[in-house]
């Protein structure tokens, strides 16, 4: 089974007594005498850690239409692409800036998970609140990523329209042969087109030190940050790699550092299936449900609709058409949130039509695909940060374990050709090695974090959050509903509030709070 992004970005939609106070506040200086110390800056980084970014207009650094703010601002600073050998070769990380409009604190960091998605227009989130008022709202392009240089390049665009288009191959040995074989063409490719320097050091490990020059070149003595889905991963990894430099952090969407992709990717198939099964439980009220009216026939009628897709593309304006591969990431893109529901519904009734419109421009938006056919690098930079942050599945018996038990946890994605093996994936035969490995966080002198997880998320489901606060010691705030992530969406006033009043003054949310 195709490996699904933990973060699909951040879905559009987009006090108190004076004796509590002072509890408060008591509470905060206890806990700030406890904290690490600052991390030291090695001398040899020190010419990275003093730059001034130039802020000015944000004019070349995002493709017409993917959202900065007209009036963010923008800068490119300078990181060692491999930390140990800081006199070597350098990257620019582009940032993305809307000044404080009030009383300012310091910075907000924002990352919108992924890995590989653009960061720069994060900058938006949190518009109307005092946020805005109280942080300069900062995003970044990770390194290799959207604006950054150099970036991860692996396909051009009608490679990656051709690659898109291919019927799956089947679990057949002439299968798994043709996927590994065109699994290593792709791999090749990327090696060729991006260089083996910035691939081996393009993961978590390198971004987390970006982040902390990132903090420095903004004048923040400790690191404010919000981050979604992979972005928790990248908060989680910060935290533990400097604890001393964190002043607040929220992770909303949370990956649980111990799980190994095998087990990450059950737990998403598992959540994904919860996701339909709740769609499909809403559509069935309707006569005109493309499903029917029978919540136990779902699952065939939708296999019904996407399976000759195998066979023959469904029709569409755009000449592409609409392929199998193409629909099945279309559904999925919709159930990140309930919100995208009755989209889905438009696009499976489109479908029982033969017409597959709605669906390839979902496709088109989870793969950066624009509306001139170019790509932004998503995929690629996807696909070679998760290939150096996580362990390889090398082992065919546990391949083929895995997608017979993927199969069962997500009926609803099963295409009943299942054998008992599978290809061994992309990350398997990746030319660098893989620089991080799945451990439980233990970390000391961190100050309190929030963590918030949602009990519907399919991407990042509910367990993983509980197990990463529990892990950091950090507060929990618990989402009702069916959404993957939720902080400043517009879903959960009260998730907002609490996140704000954390942010801005450094206040637990209340425990066990649950909304």
């Amino acid at each position: 089974m195709a490996p699904v992004r933990s973060g699909c970005g951040v879905p559009a939609g987009v006090l108190a007594m004076v004796a509590v106070a002072i509890l408060v506040t008591g509470c905060a200086e206890e806990q700030g005498a406890q904290t690490a110390p600052p991390a030291p800056v090695p001398a040899e980084l020190s010419r990275f850690y003093t730059q001034v970014p130039q802020w000015g207009s944000c004019t070349g650094y995002a493709a017409p239409g993917e959202g900065l703010p007209p009036a963010a601002q923008c800068a490119r600073i300078e990181v060692p692409i491999d930390y140990a050998d800081p006199a070597g070769p350098t990257a620019q990380l582009a940032l993305s800036r809307l000044p404080a409009s009030g009383d300012r604190i310091g910075s907000l960091l924002l990352n919108p998970g992924g890995p590989g998605m653009s960061g720069l227009s994060t900058v938006a989130i949190g518009g109307g609140t005092p946020l805005a008022e109280r942080f300069d709202r900062v995003g970044f392009d990770p390194r290799g990523v959207g604006a950054s240089t150099p970036a991860v390049t692996c396909l051009t665009p009608p490679e990656a329209d051709a690659e898109r288009a291919e019927p799956p191959e089947p679990n057949t040995p002439e299968g798994i042969a043709a996927d590994e074989a065109e699994n290593r063409e792709y791999a090749d490719l990327c090696m060729a087109r991006t260089g083996e320097e910035l691939l081996a050091h393009i993961g978590t490990r390198e971004v987390v030190q970006d982040m902390d020059v990132i903090r420095a070149v903004l004048g923040d003595p400790k690191l404010t940050y919000l981050g979604y889905s992979y972005g928790t991963r990248l908060g989680t990894a910060y935290a533990e790699e400097f604890p001393g430099n964190v002043r607040a952090m929220v992770l909303d969407g949370a990956i649980d550092p111990t799980q190994d992709p095998v087990a990450e990717s059950l737990r998403q198939a598992a959540g994904f299936q919860r996701a339909f099964d709740a769609y499909a439980a809403d559509c069935v009220k309707s006569a005109d449900c493309p499903l029917g009216t029978d919540p136990a026939q779902a699952i065939p009628r939708f296999r019904a609709l996407v399976d000759p897709l195998w066979e023959t593309p469904a029709a569409t304006t755009d000449p592409r058409g609409l392929s199998y591969n193409d629909a099945i990431t279309g559904v999925q893109q919709t159930l990140y949130s309930a919100d995208f529901w009755p989209v889905l519904t438009v696009g499976l009734t489109e479908l029982g039509q033969g017409r597959g419109d709605t669906l390839l421009q979902l496709a088109d938006l989870y793969n950066g695909r624009r509306d001139d056919g170019s790509y932004s690098n998503l995929t690629d930079a996807f696909n070679a940060i998760r290939c150096v942050d996580d362990p390889r599945v090398t082992d065919r018996a546990v391949a083929g374990r895995q997608d017979t038990e993927y199969r069962a946890a997500a009926p609803f994605l099963d295409d009943g050709r299942g054998t008992g093996a599978a290809p061994l994936e992309l990350c398997a035969t990746w030319p660098v090695p893989n620089t991080s490995q799945p451990h439980e966080i233990s970390v000391q002198g961190l100050p309190e974090t929030v963590v918030v997880s949602t009990t519907g998320d399919p991407a990042t489901p509910y367990q993983a959050g509980v197990d990463l606060a529990e892990q950091l010691g950090a507060a929990l705030i618990t989402h009702e509903g069916d959404s993957h992530t939720v902080v400043l969406n517009g879903g959960a006033t009260c998730v907002d509030d609490a996140v704000i009043s954390y942010l801005t003054d450094l206040k637990s949310p209340p425990e066990g709070l649950r909304c």
